[in-house]
């Protein structure tokens, strides 16, 4: 029995669908279709895609000045005398392409979180479609968060210990395509490892996680955390492994305090 059929009047924590929302719904039970699943995840896709593809055409209209901020820190580092080859005709050209494509990416973020939101929406309470906002600007904010991380601290660090190896007999002459592999690589690990605050926000708002729960078990959060980043670490130092480790466990124990400030609070009951 539904809670307005038992009390007479509507659950206060289910808000009633609008007219756009119960259209997206059928009416014979209430749920999307398989169909209108897969309508509304293309609707969803072509939109983040759109935002991405405009970020991208934003980016390459100012790809010089942009080419440089990324390429001179891997110039830099090499040792007197080094320098960046390409080996292929169009090998420098495709970097230009996907330099604007990653930085389309990161300045289209909000609209494709967004769109993530919208299409998991429906499934929701009315009570928590509320933390949409909340959700893109903390999700965006530690993503891009995650991207500087990347490229002033731990890319260098793992470019300069991956440089490090020359001899009488070596000359480290990268070529542009693996170094750029590995700067997004490292710059996308990061700007998904940056998501856990937001995570917990949303789980520890439906209840799903308490922060007595991340407490008790901070040592596995630690076991976790140490081989996630032996994975994301390519280059397998322990320097550069602390150095991915290390924000990951200041970001749990933010998430700890996050669950603790957001969890719902129940009522006090009156003597």
């Amino acid at each position: 029995m539904s809670a307005l059929a038992a009390t007479g009047s509507p659950d206060p924590d289910q808000e009633p669908f609008d007219d756009a929302m119960e259209d997206e719904f059928d009416g014979a039970g209430g749920r999307m279709s398989f169909l209108d699943h897969l309508d509304e995840l293309r609707r969803r896709l072509v939109t983040a895609v759109t935002a991405i593809f405009v970020g991208f055409l934003v980016a390459f209209a100012f790809i010089n000045p942009i080419f440089e901020f990324i390429m001179r820190p891997l110039q830099e580092i090499l040792p007197e005398g080094g320098e960046l080859v390409y080996t292929e005709p169009t090998e420098a050209f495709f970097l230009y392409i996907k330099i604007a494509a990653l930085v389309g990416l990161i300045l289209a973020i909000p609209v494709v979180l967004l769109q993530l939101w919208r299409f998991v929406a429906p499934g929701l309470y009315g009570h928590e479609k509320k933390f949409a906002i909340p959700f893109v600007a903390l999700a965006s904010l530690f993503f891009v968060g995650g991207c500087l991380f990347s490229h002033y601290l731990l890319f260098p660090v793992a470019w300069r210990f991956l440089g490090g190896f020359s001899t009488d007999y070596m000359t480290f002459m990268p070529r542009i395509q693996p170094a750029f592999s590995l700067y997004v690589r490292l710059m996308l690990a990061c700007g998904v490892v940056f998501q856990m605050p937001t995570l917990v926000f949303f789980l520890a708002r439906v209840g799903a996680v308490t922060a007595s729960f991340l407490t008790r078990n901070t040592k596995y959060a630690i076991l976790i955390i140490f081989i996630i980043a032996a994975v994301l670490t390519p280059t397998g130092d322990p320097v550069t492994l602390m150095l991915m480790a290390g924000p990951m466990m200041a970001l749990y124990a933010l998430s700890i305090f996050i669950a603790w400030a957001v969890a719902p609070r129940r009522p006090r009951i009156s003597d």
